[in-house]
């Protein structure tokens, strides 16, 4: 955590994250975005929709707060692929934190991206670690098994579920249940919450882990009552760890693969909204053809 730094800029902040949020690829591509090692410890949040990620999220930051961090949220909305625009409901959960405090919190909406996350969201981590952060929250969409996506962007991964997601789980056995870092069932006054609680320890004991030596824990909260300290002693522990296993080469390879794969389906999208009517009429292979020129076009 840095000692000295300047105020937190947040006009000058907010104006970067929306450019980065708009930028096509091309812009991207000027910008000379870098997947390098993080100055923040990004926590990524995650979870079904409903299961408390925004209170979650909320009080870590008031609780980071007050050791005198610098913290920031992205959290990630979903946008209608109707009329493609997006509430930035999560802003309004989290209004809760003092308005005086060092915590910046950006709604974003997802806009075309279809991982959990936004466009861009690598462009806007590296702008979070410009303006001198010491944390990092993601807050996910909270789709299930595509947010996965998030783990190449984090240090450490918090899945949130309630007692009410039995069925969820059978649903995300392949996906980001099996990648989180810390499992937390939440609302855990609710009834069969211990329910829930074994229920994740049993597919943890069955699912193939890397065998790299953390084991995950499996926590009861109650975000609503700022029950939180397991919570919050299992990201430091996590944290520690990382400090002392895990190579940041990796994390930068790991993370460079994200971002390439994040510009290349912009470009694909980006292609592919270009197509006019009498090219959607030809073969399926002319149409492959043609989107591949216009790539190779696009990338020169």
């Amino acid at each position: 955590m840095s000692l000295k730094r300047a105020p937190l800029n947040r006009r000058q902040l907010g104006r970067e994250l929306t450019a980065a949020g708009r930028a096509d690829v091309a812009a991207m591509l000027r910008a000379d975005v870098t997947s390098g090692e993080s100055a923040a410890f990004r926590i990524g949040i995650t979870g079904p929709p409903g299961a408390g990620k925004s209170t979650v999220v909320s009080r870590l930051a008031e609780r980071f707060d007050a050791q005198a961090r610098r913290v920031g949220v992205l959290a990630v909305d979903p946008t209608s692929p109707v009329s493609g625009g997006s509430i930035l409901g999560d802003r309004i959960r989290m209004d809760e934190v003092s308005p005086g405090s060092d915590v910046y919190i950006r709604s974003v909406p997802s806009r075309s991206a279809q991982d959990g996350l936004t466009c861009n969201v690598a462009e806007m981590l590296n702008i979070m670690d410009r303006h001198e952060f010491d944390d990092v929250f993601i807050e996910t969409v909270g789709v299930g098994q595509t947010d996965h996506a998030v783990q190449a962007l984090v240090d450490t991964v918090v899945l949130v579920l309630v007692p009410e997601s039995g069925d969820t789980i059978q649903a995300m056995k392949a996906g980001i249940l099996e990648l989180a870092d810390v499992y937390v069932v939440n609302k855990a006054d609710r009834p069969h919450a211990s329910r829930m609680h074994a229920a994740i320890e049993g597919v943890l004991a069955l699912s193939q882990r890397s065998g790299s030596g953390w084991q995950p824990p499996v926590l009861m909260t109650s975000a609503s009552s700022n029950d939180l300290a397991g919570l919050e002693q299992a990201i430091a522990d996590h944290r520690q760890w990382c400090g002392e296993n895990i190579d940041p080469v990796l994390v930068r390879r790991r993370r460079s693969r994200q971002l390439i794969e994040s510009i290349m389906a912009s470009a694909v999208a980006e292609v592919t909204g270009d197509l006019d009517d009498r090219q959607l009429d030809l073969p399926v292979d002319a149409l492959y053809t043609a989107c591949l020129d216009a790539l190779r076009t696009k990338g020169q």
